[in-house]
């Protein structure tokens, strides 16, 4: 028995430590082998080595801008000191010799002289015949526009087309030989931590290279309608404006356009025109010289939790329509008031952010599929699009005509009455408004947080018209009868514009 249980204890002489530790190290090296024969994930791609040879690849065709506009300089006066202080001899010798007088000696009366005001930034070209892309907001009212080559040559520039809702400038130069130029690429195949590079004129240093990854798509910075920007961490400067953001395939995915930053300088948070925004508005520009963007003719809203849930939607999603133009083309198409567009020409319309992008990019006179939730119900509606004019679409609606009665109620923390001559005096509402009139709204209720106010009008509750203050109260209890969570009302101000307002009924 001892024997035995000596013989299968274990034993530190059963193998010398030199063989293990020759074992272990053929183990590892075998280990080892393996790994690096095997393809890493696609999530655990290493950084690139280097970006010179993309730098190098791309650099020729990225252009400073400079751009002057000549203005005319004002006349201005000496500050009013008091007779014989010590420092009016010196105060006069400053402004005279900077000029501040019209000139050296000059006084009130000395005729203005133009000064011309500059500006620098960026761009690249886009065809080798010469077609320069930047932003509108580097040439400005620019009656003098020079394009700078890496090679420092020097060509003027003619502006072909501009648009400042986007941003975008297309300028043309002459050259006696072809440029090289860049191609645009897909930017709605990029993703949060992919890699890009930027190039461009910061502070006046053309030429300049900054790396980093994309941070986010979709991006709204209130600049625009159509706001919808990629945001980067590479190295974002003022001078870097209308410079391209490339991929790692040396495409133009992005037009560096703006920055967010305390301080003035790059902080890590820039912003580009994605090129599906851009290509669509560049050609236009290159054909007509302006743009020319689709018009639905529409006025919308986004839609909430609470509004999803009074239009039986299922979830928040699409752009609510709370309004119509009458010579839109919505109207003859057969769109609503309280319609929600859920999908245009077959691209889906997550938010009311997406719509107007979508609209705009759409050609002039194009017959499109517009599907639309009413009532709960999904249909589809086909519209042939207009042309967006500059000067601003108004929705004009027609309102039930019946005249209501005075009397007053209470109800979702409103004080409502039936339209009256003296509450249309009172408020200053629209002669041709009707419906029913909100006298006083409770602070601490549901409407005051909604931003309801007194002198509103209750247009609609539901997709319902409503003409007197006991409409209002039984389409309420009819809801909480059908054990709805909130009501969705329709109001309108005092010039008639209307806007969508869910408030809770529990």
């Amino acid at each position: 028995m001892n024997t035995a249980t000596n013989a299968l204890a274990p034993s530190k002489a059963v193998l010398p430590q030199r063989p293990l530790r020759r074992l272990a190290a053929s183990c590892f090296a075998v280990l080892t082998l393996v790994a690096t024969a095997m393809p890493l994930p696609a999530y655990a791609r290493s950084a690139p080595e280097s970006f010179a040879d993309l730098a190098e690849e791309v650099t020729g065709a990225v252009v400073n801008i400079s751009a002057s506009t000549t203005v005319e300089a004002r006349n201005r006066t000496l500050p009013q000191l008091p007779p014989g202080t010590p420092f009016e001899d010196l105060f006069e010798e400053f402004f005279n010799r900077r000029g501040q007088n019209g000139g050296p000696g000059g006084g009130e009366n000395s005729p203005s002289r133009p000064r011309s005001s500059n500006s620098l930034g960026s761009g690249f070209v886009i065809d080798p015949s010469g077609i320069v892309v930047t932003n509108n907001h580097v040439i400005g009212d620019a009656n003098d526009i020079s394009v700078i080559f890496s090679d420092g040559t020097r060509l003027k520039a003619e502006i072909i087309g501009k648009d400042s809702k986007v941003d975008l400038a297309v300028l043309k130069v002459k050259s006696d030989k072809p440029l090289k130029a860049v191609r645009f690429g897909d930017s709605e195949t990029i993703r949060p931590g992919d890699w890009v590079m930027a190039i461009g004129n910061p502070f006046g240093l053309g030429g300049s290279v900054t790396a980093g990854i994309v941070s986010a798509r979709g991006r709204n910075i209130e600049s625009g309608p159509y706001d919808n920007y990629i945001q980067t961490d590479a190295s974002i400067n003022k001078g870097n404006s209308g410079g391209p953001l490339f991929n790692m395939n040396g495409e133009v995915i992005g037009i560096n356009t703006a920055i967010l930053s305390p301080t003035g300088g790059s902080v890590g948070i820039g912003f580009a025109v994605p090129a599906s925004t851009a290509v669509p508005i560049i050609d236009q520009l290159r054909e007509f010289g302006e743009t020319r963007r689709g018009w639905l003719g529409v006025r919308i809203q986004n839609v909430d939790d609470a509004t999803a849930e009074a239009l039986n939607l299922g979830t928040a999603r699409g752009a609510l329509v709370a309004g119509i133009d009458d010579k839109g083309p919505a109207k003859p198409a057969g769109l609503e008031v309280g319609d929600v567009i859920v999908r245009f020409d077959g691209r889906e319309v997550k938010d009311s952010r997406d719509l107007p992008r979508i609209v705009a990019s759409s050609p002039v006179g194009k017959a499109v599929d517009v599907t639309i939730v009413r009532k709960g119900q999904e249909m589809t509606k086909q519209v042939t699009l207009g042309r967006l004019e500059d000067t601003e679409k108004q929705a004009s609606l027609q309102q039930p005509s019946t005249e209501p009665p005075t009397a007053t109620r209470q109800a979702l923390g409103l004080n409502m009455s039936g339209m009256t001559d003296e509450l249309r005096r009172r408020f200053s509402l629209k002669d041709d408004l009707k419906g029913v009139v909100i006298t006083r709204v409770d602070p601490n209720s549901a409407a005051s947080d909604k931003r309801i106010q007194a002198g509103e009008v209750i247009v609609e509750v539901n997709q319902e018209p409503v003409s007197n203050p006991a409409d209002v109260t039984k389409k309420i209890d009819d809801l909480k009868a059908q054990n709805r969570k909130s009501a969705l009302l329709l109001v309108a101000n005092a010039q008639g514009e209307v806007r969508f307002v869910a408030l809770s009924i529990e």
